[in-house]
C-alpha cells in the first residue's frame, strides 16, 4: 500500500513535470551548467595533475641537476672592479673528477650521473639520420629510470676500456633495424662503428614536457659509455690548440668537459641542503668562478602542482556556486509552481490523500529536475572536456569519480531545495484552498 502511494505520487509528479517541459528544462538550467562545469574543471585539474606527474617520471625522483654555463651576460666595468676581476678567473669546468668528489664527499647521495651529448648523426644501410650520442654510465638508466626492452645495460668492461658500444633508443631500433633484431648488430656513429648491445623501452614524451623541462625525445638517442665518449669521440678536458688559443679556456664556447650531471638524493627532504652543500662545494673547486647551474625539477613541478591544486580549488567553487544558483532557481520555480496550483492541492487534500503524499509529489517534481538536469550536465561536461582536449591541446581525464560526485551533487541540491516548497504546499489548508482564485 505504501509503496502505491509512492507510486501513484511520482506519476503525478512525472505528469506535471512533462506538463510545463519549457519551465522545467529553464529550472534545469543552474544544474546543467553546474554540473558541466563541474565535470570540465576536474578534468582539466586531473589532467594537468597527470602531466605533472607523467613529467616528475621523466625527471627522475629526488634528482639534482647541475647543468654548465658557458655563455654569461658582460656589462662595461671598470678595471678595478671586483666583478672585472671575477670574470677573469679561471675555472676547470664540471668535470668527471667533480662526480667523483661529490660521490665521495656528500652523504645521503644514492646514484650519480655524469652526462656528455654530442650531436651527430647515424648511418646504416645507406640511410643517414641525425641523432643525439649520449655518453653516460649505468646509473643514468637507474636515476631516470630507463627499462631495456631487450639486450644488457654496459659491462664494467665496456666502462673501464671504453668499447665501441651502444644502447638504442626504441625509434632508432625501428628506423634503422626494421626487419631484424639489432642485437649484436653494427650501427655506425660519427666515425665510429658501434655495437648495439641493448635497446630501450620506447619513452613517450610529449611537445608539452619537451618546451616545459627542456628534454630531448630519447627514442631517438644513442647511448655509449662515457668513457667510451672520451676516448672515441671528444674530451673537452684535453688540452689542444684551439683551447689554448681561447680565452679563460673556452671563451664563451663550452669547455665543460660533461654537459650535465643529475644526482639522486635518497629523500626529498634532503633536496634542498644537499644542493646548497653542491652549490657551495662547486665553486670552491672551481676557483669561485660560478660556471654551473643548480636546479631541482622536482620541487619546481611540484610547486607547479601545489599552483594547480590551488587553481582546481577555485575552478571547483565557482562550479559548485553553480550549483548552489541552480539549487536555488529550483526552489523559487517550486515555491512559485506551489502558489499556482493550490486549488490541485486543496483537491488532492479533501480527496483523502495526506500531507506526506503531497510533500512526496513536490519533492519527486524537484528532485526529477534536478536529475534531469544532472544527466543533461554529466554529457555536455564530458563534450566540453573532449572539445578543451582536442581545441586547446590540453591534457584532460574524465574520471567516474567526477561524474558520481556532480551527479551526486546534483541529486542532492534537487532534494535538499525541494523540502521548502513541498512542505510549504502540504501545510495548505483544504477548504481555504479549493476557495482559492
Amino acid at each position: 500500500m505504501f509503496n502505491e502511494r509512492l507510486l501513484a505520487n511520482f506519476y503525478i509528479a512525472f505528469e506535471a513535470v512533462l506538463a510545463n517541459k519549457v519551465r522545467s528544462l529553464l529550472t534545469a538550467l543552474g544544474i546543467i551548467f553546474g554540473v558541466a562545469a563541474v565535470i570540465a574543471m576536474l578534468a582539466i585539474g586531473t589532467g594537468a595533475q597527470q602531466e605533472i606527474m607523467e613529467q616528475i617520471k621523466l625527471v627522475g625522483v629526488n634528482n639534482i641537476v647541475i647543468e654548465p654555463v658557458v655563455e654569461q651576460s658582460e656589462e662595461e666595468l671598470d678595471e678595478n672592479s671586483s666583478l672585472e676581476r671575477e670574470k677573469n678567473k679561471f675555472s676547470p669546468g664540471l668535470k668527471l673528477d667533480d662526480a667523483e668528489a661529490i660521490r665521495k664527499i656528500i652523504p645521503g647521495i644514492n646514484k650519480i650521473s655524469p652526462e656528455i651529448v654530442l650531436d651527430t648523426y647515424i648511418v646504416k644501410s645507406g640511410i643517414r639520420r641525425s641523432a643525439k650520442l649520449v655518453g653516460v654510465n649505468p646509473a643514468y638508466f637507474e636515476v631516470l629510470d630507463f627499462q631495456l626492452r631487450e639486450g644488457k645495460m654496459f659491462s664494467e668492461k665496456n666502462l673501464i676500456k671504453g668499447d665501441p658500444v651502444c644502447i638504442i633508443g626504441r625509434n632508432v631500433a625501428a628506423r634503422f633495424f626494421p626487419n631484424e633484431n639489432p642485437i649484436g648488430k653494427m650501427l655506425k656513429s660519427g666515425n665510429q662503428w658501434l655495437e648495439v648491445v641493448g635497446i630501450l623501452e620506447e619513452r613517450i614524451v610529449s611537445e608539452s614536457s619537451i618546451s616545459k623541462l627542456g628534454i630531448r625525445d630519447f627514442n631517438m638517442d644513442v647511448y655509449v659509455p662515457i668513457q667510451t665518449m672520451l676516448i672515441r669521440y671528444k674530451n673537452r678536458d684535453l688540452v689542444t690548440e684551439s683551447r689554448l688559443n681561447d680565452d679563460n679556456g673556452g671563451g664563451g664556447s663550452n669547455y665543460h668537459q660533461i654537459d650535465k650531471m643529475v644526482i639522486q638524493v635518497s629523500e626529498s627532504e634532503l633536496l634542498n641542503p644537499t644542493a646548497e652543500v653542491l652549490a657551495k662545494m662547486l665553486e670552491r673547486r672551481h676557483f669561485n668562478v660560478v660556471d654551473f647551474e643548480i636546479t631541482i625539477p622536482e620541487l619546481l613541478l611540484k610547486q607547479q602542482q601545489r599552483t594547480q591544486n590551488i587553481f582546481n580549488i577555485v575552478l571547483g567553487a565557482i562550479a559548485g556556486i553553480s550549483l548552489l544558483v541552480g539549487g536555488i532557481g529550483i526552489m523559487n520555480i517550486m515555491l512559485a509552481s506551489v502558489m499556482e496550483r493550490i486549488k490541485e492541492i486543496g483537491l488532492r487534500l479533501s480527496l483523502g490523500a495526506k500531507k506526506n503524499d503531497i510533500v512526496n509529489q513536490f519533492l519527486f517534481e524537484s528532485i526529477m529536475i534536478s536529475v534531469s538536469g544532472g544527466l543533461i550536465g554529466v554529457v555536455l561536461g564530458i563534450i566540453l572536456a573532449h572539445l578543451v582536449s582536442t581545441f586547446a591541446e590540453f591534457p584532460t581525464i574524465i574520471t567516474l569519480s567526477s561524474i558520481l560526485l556532480s551527479f551526486g551533487v546534483a541529486a542532492t541540491v534537487g532534494l535538499v531545495f525541494g523540502i521548502t516548497p513541498a512542505k510549504r504546499a502540504a501545510s495548505q489548508d483544504p477548504i481555504t484552498s479549493l476557495r482559492y482564485e
